[in-house]
This record gives structure tokens, sequence and C-alpha cells, in this order.
């Protein structure tokens, strides 16, 4: 290693598994900037469920072994490469993929998906907004092309991707509906942009979300859970209506012909499908939102870099999320 390279603690995964096979690595070369790059000092970073799913080698996309996990990280730019005309030595930023990896003290993106994060958020909620918010910003705005007016129940509600669903959801006029599994969760969700929320625990919640939308049932439903959910779902559209599959744990069986009357769909979302373009149009809207006041991360569980596999374990196992899981540098 050449002398006078700069280390940093990293995370480092060597063989896919369980939560056992993140290691926390202090001797990981500090990452140089080249062309339309910037090096963030990270100062939090996001956990997001499909982390979990890439460390296990279930994933489609497998990273090339050893990598560093993590897309969503919040800091402070400490260099810029040759072209990265749009930062400087010290803004605050955060983004949405980083590109060497965001569980590390710094880590490198391209700066067309580096975002420049406003005074009044803090980096922990700086760390909330990638996968969360440009997923339901997708889901909502992009794949069920969401009306004024209409209503989305966002099938648990209280993580980081669902709070997101009710802000923005509640910010363009619609009739919002949550269900989340504790009563800290379903309160945060009222406060968070829904106008009604629903025990998803209860035996019988379904038959009272049926009740209170009336026979015309609902237009979308945000799903994160579809492997538990989504044979109900069915029943709970309006004609026309929409179940956006956002996360998925495993199979279901359902009954095609709960479509057909109704002529419903499902569609399935990923943000990693999103062009440069979308990503650049999400943003703008977020930014917005940020500036404006209903974009307000809410963070849950936090956790050191040394407790990276208790994320992990935590974030799949837990027992029903509140805000936005951060693991902190």
């Amino acid at each position: 290693m050449a002398t006078g390279q700069k280390l940093m603690r990293a995370v480092r995964v060597f063989e896919f598994g369980g939560p056992e096979v993140l290691k926390l690595q202090s001797d990981i070369a500090v990452p140089i900037p080249k062309d339309h790059q910037v090096l963030i000092k990270v100062h939090a970073c996001g956990v997001n469920p499909v982390e979990t799913y890439i460390r296990s080698g279930t994933y489609s996309r497998k990273p090339l072994l050893p990598y560093t996990p993590g897309s969503d990280v919040a800091g402070v730019i400490e260099a810029v490469g040759g072209n990265a005309s749009a930062f400087k030595k010290g803004d605050r930023v955060f983004t949405s993929s980083t590109i060497s990896g965001g569980y590390a003290e710094y880590a490198l993106a391209a700066d067309h998906t580096v975002y420049k994060l406003p005074e009044k958020l803090d980096f922990k909620q700086g760390a909330a907004i990638g996968i969360p918010y440009f997923t339901a910003y997708r889901a909502l705005i992009h794949s069920a092309h969401v009306k004024a007016g209409e209503s989305v129940l966002v099938h648990g509600a209280s993580g980081g991707v669902g709070l997101a669903a009710c802000q923005i959801a509640r910010a363009y006029g619609l009739k919002v509906l949550g269900t989340a599994g504790t009563e800290e969760g379903q309160k945060i969700v009222l406060q968070n942009g829904a106008h009604e929320v629903f025990n998803h625990r209860e035996v019988n919640y379904i038959d009272k979300i049926k009740k209170y939308v009336g026979e015309k049932g609902i237009d979308v439903i945000i799903e994160m859970l579809a492997n538990v959910n989504l044979n109900k779902d069915l029943s709970l559209l309006s004609h026309g209506g929409q179940v956006i599959v956002v996360g998925s744990r495993g199979t279901i069986e359902i009954n095609p012909r709960d479509t057909m009357a109704k002529e419903s769909s499902i569609i399935g979302v990923t943000v990693f499908s999103s062009t440069k373009e979308e990503f650049q149009q999400y943003a703008a809207a977020l930014q917005a939102g940020m500036e404006i006041g209903w974009l307000k991360p809410v963070i849950g569980s936090q956790y050191p870099l040394e407790k990276v596999a208790e994320a992990h374990e935590n974030i799949i196992h837990g027992s029903g999320a509140t805000g936005k899981m951060i693991l902190l540098l």
C-alpha cells in the first residue's frame, strides 16, 4: 500500500450469508474521487432491508466480493474529483447511491447522485432520505400515477418507506390510510400524514378498513410485505385499483379471479430501475418537500458501526419498525 494513504473503518463482506458475515475492519484505504465523483465523510448511513437480501446472496443483484454494503449516506464533502463542479469541500450532502459502500467512514459517490442537505435536516435525517423517499415517490407518482382526491393505503406504514409514502401522499392531496403493528407505530403513522391508521395485528383489521372506505374500495395500495398481504389487498381495491409491490419476503398464493371483476392490477417497483433523469425529477420534488417542510424523515433505532450485524438481524426480525434504522459514524 502506498505510504501516506489514509485508512478508515469500513464494514466488509467476504462471503454471502447471515449477519455474521459483516466484518468491521479498520485498515481500509480511503477511496480517492475520480472525474465526476465526490468523497463524503459519512456521519450517518441508512440501513435498508434490501441490504440484508444482497448480503445473503438471494437478491437479483450480486456485488463482487468483497464489498461494503450501504447506499444511503449523509455527511460532508471531503474531496471532489476533477469535474465534480457542483460541490466543494465542506458542503452538507446526502446520496442515495454510493459507489464504494455506505457502511464506512468515507464513501465515494457519483456527483449526479449527490444532493445538498438543507440546514433544517440533520445528518441522521439526511441518511434516511435515499432509498425510502425515492422508492415511495417512484411507487406513488411514477408507477401508480396517483391523483389528488384518490385514496391510498400504505400497508406497513411505520417503517422508512411507509412513512415516506404517507408524507408524499398527503402532500399530493390523497386520502391516506396506513397500517402498523404497534401502538407507537400507529401514532407515528398518524403524525406523518395518515388520516386513519389500522393495526395489522388485529384479526379483523381488513374488515375495519372495508367498513371505513365503504363500497368504493381503495384506489392504490402501497404494499411493503406482499408475501403476507397481497391476497387481502386484492379484496380491498376499487374498480381499476392498483397494488404497488414495494417489498416482499417470500411467496404467496392468490386467486387471479380477484383481479378480474375489478380489473385491478399488481405492479412491482424497484428504485434501482429509475433512470438518471427520473432520479433528477424525484430529487427536485423531494427537495421542494424539504424546503416546504412536509419531507421530515422519522429516525427509528440507531446503531454504531460495531453493531451492524445486530442492525441487520433486527431490521428483518424486529417487532415492527418505527421510523428509519440508521448507522452512526
